[in-house]
């Protein structure tokens, strides 16, 4: 990769300077909920349309899905690129969504305009509800992610990292229905649904016990009954239930659907079981992670650190469990700062918030660019994910 491509493409960003802040402000100052940021997605869309992309939304009947393309010429690899734009409710963009949008923009126009004779395409993936219902899952359900070479997005931090890893999810509502009776007058005519959600949690305590030590199992009761003195006809919780690998974690679910099925059967209540949120683990990919920080230090970001060790879910695993892919973390808050905080709306339009988008977008850039024209990395890259993801499977048939 000759040097002059790449500082072309931070020339471009550069000159965008002013358009992606404007669109951050806009979006931060104007918050919208999951499925319904008719707002954001008309103004990515927009500025992504008079760049030369070609969109389609809806996508699978979400109003506020897209996907932007520019086909620089047929037959290359597929880049996608990925952003978020919902907000929390009763706080704003406290997750920093309103940087996503503006950065992955400003690095697709960059990218249309100086790849050169170099045969490729860039796919912009508008993706609305992360933090609820998420368009990521129905959309990978569907295949639309399938024929990507590699997936690329950013997200803010109190920090410039990669994600090393994520854990598989399932998140599950136990709702189980009984019978009222007096608790003290005819307790003998009552089935208690509160008791079967004790029993669920209790044999759930005895299964951890002979569960890897990477599943994390953790539940709330969300409906215990209304009053001491009456049996409970109706109690629910909601379960978590993680695990490194998805193949792994599918066989866990079970066990714990069996606890809370046997429960029923020992209590006489009926068990609905319903499955909210299923997301995969990312294969991790160690070349495309140096890749990214990578440029990220050579686009100037601060605080850069390796990959982080302990982290949660996330639904781009979801897409990454299919296909290589990495998102790249850039610094705008303070260190330790969590995110779903004032302190990350207040940051969001700040000379840091700013700078992140600008960093971001040249780092994302900086990353397809590097794949796009050199031919071995990319086939490094892919190649790493497919022995990754084949050696999650050989684990998993191994210990079984």
């Amino acid at each position: 990769m000759a040097q002059t491509g790449k500082q072309a493409l931070y020339e471009e960003v550069e000159s965008f300077r002013e358009t992606m802040i404007s669109m951050n402000d806009f979006i931060h100052d104007n918050p919208e909920l999951g499925n319904v940021e008719f707002k954001a997605s008309e103004l990515l869309m927009r500025t992504l349309r008079e760049n030369g992309f070609i969109i389609e939304t809806p996508i699978l009947g979400l109003a506020t899905a897209f996907i932007a393309t520019y086909e620089n010429k047929p037959g290359g690899p597929i880049i996608g690129l990925l952003c978020e734009y919902d907000a929390l409710e009763g706080l704003g963009h406290a997750c920093g969504h309103n940087l996503q949008g503006p950065s992955i923009v400003g690095a697709a126009v960059a990218l249309s305009k100086h790849m050169g004779d170099a045969p490729a395409t860039i796919r912009v993936y508008g993706t609305p509800a992360e933090e609820t219902t998420s368009a990521k899952l129905p959309m990978a359900k569907e295949g639309l992610f399938d024929d990507l070479d590699v997936a690329l997005m950013m997200h803010g931090g109190d920090r410039t990292t990669v994600d090393g890893k994520s854990l598989a999810l399932n998140m599950v509502d136990f709702i189980f229905q009984g019978k009222s009776a007096h608790a003290a007058v005819a307790p003998e005519q009552g089935i208690s649904a509160l008791d079967a959600v004790l029993m669920t949690f209790n044999g759930i305590e005895y299964l951890r016990e002979h569960v890897r030590t990477d599943v994390r199992i953790h539940g709330v009761i969300t409906d215990g009954g209304k009053a001491a003195n009456v049996v409970p006809d109706r109690a629910t919780a909601q379960f978590y239930i993680r695990a490194a690998d998805r193949p792994y974690l599918d066989t866990v679910v079970e066990r714990v659907y069996n606890v809370a099925r046997g429960a029923a059967l020992a209590t006489g209540a009926e068990l609905t079981i319903n499955e909210l949120k299923l997301l995969d683990n990312k294969i991790n990919v160690d070349s495309l992670n140096r890749i990214m920080l990578d440029n990220a230090a050579e686009a100037g970001a601060s605080n850069i650190t390796p990959p982080r060790i302990n982290t949660g879910s996330t639904d781009f695993s979801t897409v990454t469990y299919r296909v290589p892919g990495a998102c790249v973390r850039v610094w705008f808050v303070p260190f330790g700062t969590s995110s779903h905080t004032k302190e990350w709306v207040q940051a969001g339009t700040s000379p840091e918030g700013h700078a992140a988008i600008v960093t971001a977008a040249k780092t994302v850039a900086a990353t397809a660019y590097d794949l796009i024209t050199q031919p071995e990395l990319l086939r490094q890259v892919k190649d790493e994910f497919a022995r990754n993801k084949e050696t999650a499977g050989s684990r998993i048939a191994a210990s079984s």
